[in-house]
């Protein structure tokens, strides 16, 4: 006979979009080292969530999750024969109900710490100026470029707008078509202020899409100025059904991250965050139909590149994998983003013997870049990585230098492209 131990991860995600909730993971360990261990499975979050059962031999055990902020939770439970043993792990709560996505991804503190004027962190200087242009925006809104002009996202533009003297706002340089300032949701307080997108553009509290109107394309941005910076933040939209959700962190974040942006999708959301630090397993752990989303990248190509974020990311051999051909399909069917082709040519890297494979993994690092600055952070990363094992080459120098010099400006911490522009006008 064996016993049962159902658990969950307490955490109000009660709006209507998060209603299943989210998957974190976790590990469930004998203590006395006889019983079932069940390591790097898959836990429910969500105070409404169904409670994930596991069949352990009859003992006590410590159940842990690792949460994609990085915070631990963990307990003890005794599993009896023939009985399912219910464990909840607890949070701490979040500052808001509707802050708690981004409190699960270690965006923003508890609410303790949050409400408790004695560990409030010094504010940003200017902070007071947050979302203003003069004459331009409103206090309090950001600008939301849908249909950006297709070379505003190459490196040479970008540097230009964090490193050249400023003629004119940010947005018009962005812009093919006209922006829109957008307001902040009216949720929590002014010092941790929410923007949420889904496939059309700017949505409400509800989910409701706003009057937007305009064309949007392939690439979008939110053009955000907070403390005398500007930043220009990419908007993974469309994900499919799921909203994209921008923080704009008035206070010092626990991440330090000024602006973050998440995915409110239940199982890749939390995969991301966990990417983004570096985890790897844990994301693999969620993402186990990684391959599913690849295969499936004409419904959410962005999911499909995230799930080969991880496939490429945690398969550290050389051998041929039946996800090989469809890194080819992500470089030429999406050539609007560089992210397909960097995928492609890293994989190339790795599995480059002759110097005609290390030619074509050249080509397509050479391809990525020139596509334009990547969706995913980690693309930025791995783009410096592979271009610097061709130090000889003066067109792969060339790239490096500029892509090295926007990653000075880019937080890394952030799993989608922010880039922070200094000297703009406020």
């Amino acid at each position: 006979m064996s016993g049962c131990l159902s658990v969950t991860v307490a955490l109000a995600l009660d709006e209507s979009d998060l209603s299943a909730g989210a998957k974190v993971v976790g590990n469930i360990y004998s203590t006395d080292g006889n019983g079932v261990t069940h390591r790097n499975v898959v836990f429910p979050c969500g105070m409404s969530a169904v409670p994930a059962r596991y069949e352990v031999d009859p003992g006590r055990y410590i159940v842990s999750a690792t949460l994609p902020s990085g915070t631990v939770l963990s307990r003890d439970a005794e599993a009896r024969e023939g009985e399912d043993t219910p464990v909840t792990l607890r949070t701490a709560p979040s500052p808001y109900a509707s802050h708690s996505w981004q409190y699960l991804m270690g965006n923003i503190e508890a609410y303790e710490t949050y409400h408790d004027s004695a560990t409030i962190p010094v504010p940003r200087s200017r902070g007071s100026r947050s979302g203003v242009w003069e004459g331009l925006v409103q206090p309090g809104h950001a600008v939301f470029v849908g249909d950006p002009k297709p070379t505003s996202y190459h490196f040479d533009s970008m540097l230009k707008l964090a490193d050249g003297p400023a003629e004119r706002p940010t947005v018009f340089e962005i812009a093919q078509s006209a922006p829109r300032s957008v307001p902040s949701l009216a949720l929590g307080d002014a010092a941790a202020r929410l923007y949420r997108f889904g496939a059309h553009g700017p949505v409400d509290e509800h989910g409701t899409p706003t009057r937007w109107g305009g064309p949007t394309g392939p690439r979008q941005f939110l053009v955000v100025s907070l403390a005398g910076k500007e930043y220009v933040v990419t908007l993974p939209a469309p994900w499919g059904s799921a909203q994209i959700e921008v923080l704009v962190n008035e206070r010092q974040s626990p991440t330090g991250s000024a602006v973050s942006v998440a995915v409110r999708d239940r199982r890749v959301g939390p995969a991301l965050g966990y990417m983004s630090r570096g985890a790897f397993d844990a994301a693999a752990t969620l993402v186990r139909d990684a391959e599913a989303l690849l295969y499936a990248k004409m419904e959410n190509p962005l999911a499909a590149v995230a799930g080969a974020y991880v496939l490429v990311g945690s398969e550290l051999t050389e051998r041929p994998q039946r996800w090989d051909p469809w890194l080819d399909h992500l470089r030429h069917e999406f050539d609007w983003m560089g992210d397909g082709s960097l995928l492609w040519a890293m994989r190339q890297l790795r599995r480059a013997h002759t110097e005609t494979q290390l030619r074509a993994a050249r080509d397509g690092l050479v391809e990525a870049f020139d596509r334009g600055v990547p969706v995913f952070t980690l693309g930025l990363s791995r783009l410096i990585h592979g271009l610097s094992e061709f130090p000889d080459d003066p067109e792969c120098a060339r790239r490096l230098d500029q892509a090295r010099r926007l990653s000075w400006r880019v937080d890394l911490r952030e799993p989608f492209v922010i880039v922070a522009l200094r000297g703009r006008p406020q």
